[in-house]
């Protein structure tokens, strides 16, 4: 059945409805668009646009429907043109004359304005909790390793010792600023369109702010042109979750860094890596790899909405069909990958003792040891050059600055004395930074009590 035939003298070109029916995809939405109609009919009868009898005949077989479609018992099939075909016709064998009176003051264009609303409103909730999930574990990892002392980089290159805890905690304020985006987004994106027609309203006097009342919004859409040709917030969300795939990248890029021989600094779990089929050492960080080129895909989801987008005049076109597929694919790719991305840093173990030896022979503590010298007396520029030459020295007898003897370092400055060790051990050069934000212990125990009320009073929302 077509919501629209009565104009038309001939069937439609089978390809034509091929091409142009979304029921393919848009039945992902199918309990959204039932929860609008009960909305929607139970307003009609506040109204006195419906009885009470119908109201309760259509809400008692949308129900039904609802149920027999979840346990498989109803099949939604391809010969509807979309979701919305499907429940109504549905309804209307079942109901006859008064299920023909569901989509009274209502159109398409709103129906599935309200849908996607429903449905973004509700995997941006699903979303937001993952994250917290993963928050929760970055924050077990940090405070498991305080101590675990290991090179931090910049342009790849070895720079300055710090901790686990600090270089995850990193993340852990990328996530949370997700998490804070999503939220904007919901803020932003909670006003009900349903009662906005096809784009100028209707003559049926609607009571369009209990419509959003009922289904959780905070007030109705203020402009009915905008309402059904608005796709800010599917744009807003798939700009999110592409920040969310970039960090979730990084990490995983960082990971697969960190897991391979050269490193050592990590070892994935089985039940999170693969092997190869011809080589049987290998142990590949397939998922860090997959989260990695799965980001492009997303991103991919954003650009395409955008261009999308781009030059429509309101209100309400066909093309706007095409942000569903692009949407729902990146929200389950990102779901999926918040999924397996914090199952895979759970169940890592972490190698301490290279991680420390990489921070030392990297030279990491080599500004810590250019400071020691100024606090001796030594202008700044001159140290950096002492350093210089220590650090060349150690390159080329295989010798961390840690193990040089005193004599060696004496004999490119006689300023050296025997406390330079304390001053260049990694527990020293971390330690001593404790400035909020730095990496010295009591800085980040200051951080874990700020991160440990975040979560705990971090709600649903």
């Amino acid at each position: 059945m077509k919501l629209w035939g009565g104009r038309f003298t001939k069937e439609t070109n089978q390809l034509v409805h091929n091409f142009n029916a979304s029921i393919g995809f848009d039945q992902k939405f199918f309990r959204q668009d039932i929860e609008g109609s009960i909305a929607h009919v139970t307003m009609l009868a506040a109204q006195g646009i419906l009885t009470d009898d119908e109201r309760d005949v259509i809400i008692t077989e949308l129900k039904h429907i609802r149920s027999e479609i979840e346990d498989g018992t109803l099949e939604i099939t391809p010969e509807y043109e979309d979701i919305h075909s499907f429940v109504e016709s549905i309804l209307i064998e079942r109901t006859g004359e008064t299920g023909k009176k569901l989509h009274t003051g209502r159109s398409r264009n709103d129906q599935v304005a309200l849908d996607m609303k429903l449905y973004i409103r509700d995997e941006i909730t699903e979303c937001d909790g993952l994250l917290l999930d993963l928050l929760r574990v970055l924050y077990k990892i940090m405070e498991k390793h305080l101590d675990t002392y290991m090179p931090g980089f910049t342009h790849l290159q070895k720079a300055q010792p710090l901790t686990l805890a600090h270089h995850v905690g990193a993340y852990f304020e990328m996530f949370k600023r997700d998490r804070s985006r999503l939220a904007d987004i919901y803020k932003r994106m909670n006003t009900c369109p349903l009662g906005a027609g096809a784009l100028a309203g209707t003559t049926y006097p609607l009571d369009r702010e209990m419509t959003a009342r009922l289904l959780g919004f905070d007030g109705p859409t203020l402009n009915s042109m905008d309402s059904v040709s608005d796709r800010d917030y599917i744009i807003e969300l798939l700009s999110a979750l592409s920040t969310i795939m970039m960090h979730l990248s990084r990490f995983s890029e960082e990971i697969i860094i960190w897991n391979t021989n050269e490193y050592q600094f990590i070892e994935l779990d089985d039940a999170y890596s693969t092997g190869s089929s011809i080589m049987p050492q290998k142990k590949n960080p397939d998922i860090a790899e997959l989260i990695r080129g799965k980001t492009g895909r997303v991103y991919g989801a954003l650009m395409s909405i955008l261009t999308t987008m781009k030059a429509l005049p309101l209100a309400y076109n066909k093309d706007m069909q095409e942000d569903k597929e692009l949407t729902f694919d990146a929200i389950d790719t990102t779901k999926g990958c918040i999924r397996l991305f914090t199952g895979m840093v759970e169940t890592m173990k972490v190698n301490k003792e290279a991680m420390k030896n990489s921070a030392k022979h990297g030279f990491t503590n080599a500004t810590d040891a250019a400071d020691y010298l100024v606090k001796n007396g030594v202008p700044f520029r001159d140290a950096h050059g002492i350093i210089g030459q220590l650090v060349l020295y150690g390159i080329e007898h295989h010798k961390a600055l840690d193990d040089l003897t005193l004599e060696e370092f004496q004999a490119v400055s006689p300023v050296f004395k025997a406390d330079i060790y304390d001053a260049i051990s990694m527990e020293t050069c971390v330690n001593t930074r404790n400035t909020i934000g730095a990496p010295g212990r009591e800085a980040m125990e200051k951080v874990l009590e700020n991160h440990q009320d975040y979560l705990k009073n971090a709600g649903a929302l």
